[in-house]
């Protein structure tokens, strides 16, 4: 199945040697590094021409990084409209990020000092972005790169008997808020009625159990592999490894371990018929997101598109003042999909 280009009713008709004005620099790989070839080149105006060329490199490279434009908080927002569409609100929040503009977030507000693991942005979620454009206003002084991983080579990396029980069974995932304790769920739902996070959770085949302490604890079971709408490659795409509580840092997985029990850790993963997920698969889903991981680092007004299925993404952990900007566009749904 192809879907248009998220900005392609506004195509406008332009010279053929415009496509030239932005082009690869160096060698092709991950991210695909292109820059202007003149003074002058408007990226958001050259993306909304050249929808075409945009999705090509997207979808050979699984990540563009947007080099020499000088992209500034105030502008990029057309830039993420133009690359990728209208930006999409974030809901059922796993990080807490403070927005910027409307539907334009901090990359995440996580601690500097801590990593954050590879990941497809919202693959626990019914819906999540096909989409996302970061932009760096100001690059950290160490460290800070956002990684990527090709998730089509992540998956050829995994033993196959491994893919095919996460195949067969989805992916379990379990979140319990409680107040001073992560995000909470007024923040991961945006509401403070109890009754409108039931019906949203209902809509979106989530489990709720309000607890009498007043957490709250949601079960959902997503697949973990999915088929790319436009090029029909399979692709590794979930949170199996990233929220399970053997993902955190050491010191943090003990602490969480000796305070609760599995059902009761913020947040947490199984297979989707409730069986635990082994540690030695942990590992190797670990060391195939390791050996795909590539570290771009940042300048200034850069800008980075990212496929979501294509390409995982994470963080390094970093010093200094590092302003990393995103924008989630081009919804998708699982029955789109699933593989």
């Amino acid at each position: 199945m192809t879907r248009p280009g998220p900005a392609a009713g506004r195509r406008q008709t332009a010279d053929s040697d415009s496509a030239a004005w932005v082009a690869p620099v160096g060698a092709p790989g991950l991210p695909l590094e292109a820059g202007p070839t003149r003074d002058g080149v408007d990226l958001a105006e050259w993306a909304r021409t050249h929808q075409d060329t945009v999705r090509d490199r997207l979808h050979a490279h699984g990540a563009v990084l947007f080099r020499g434009f000088g992209i500034t908080l105030e502008t990029f927002g057309e830039v993420v409209r133009a690359l990728a569409g209208e930006p999409e609100a974030y809901v059922e929040r796993s990080t807490p990020r403070t927005e910027l503009g409307r539907h334009l977030y901090t990359a995440t507000d996580h601690p500097a000092d801590q990593p954050i693991a590879l990941h497809n942005e919202n693959a626990y979620q019914l819906s999540f972005p096909a989409r996302l454009v970061f932009g760096c206003l100001t690059p950290a002084r160490t460290g800070g790169a956002t990684l990527l991983a090709d998730t089509r080579r992540v998956l050829a990396r995994l033993d196959p008997r491994v893919v095919a029980a996460f195949t067969e069974r989805g992916v379990c995932y379990r979140r319990t808020y409680r107040e001073g304790l992560g995000v909470s769920w007024q923040d991961v739902f945006r509401t403070h009625d109890k009754d409108a996070v039931t019906a949203y959770c209902a809509a979106h085949r989530i489990d709720v159990e309000w607890k009498a302490d007043g957490a709250l604890r949601t079960t959902q079971v997503r697949p973990a592999v999915a088929v790319h709408p436009a090029t029909g490659e399979r692709v590794w795409f979930n949170h199996a490894a990233f929220f399970h509580v053997l993902g955190h840092p050491p010191a943090i997985r003990d602490a969480l371990l000796a305070q609760f029990d599995e059902r009761d850790l913020p947040s947490h993963t199984s297979y989707g018929d409730g069986r635990p997920i082994e540690p030695a698969v942990l590992e190797q889903l670990r060391h195939a997101y390791d050996a795909e991981r590539v570290a771009p680092r940042w300048r200034a007004g850069d800008v980075l598109l990212v496929d979501n299925l294509l390409a995982a993404h994470g963080r390094e952990p970093f010093t200094g003042e590092r302003r990393v900007v995103v924008g989630m566009a081009d919804p998708l749904q699982w029955a789109e999909v699933r593989a």
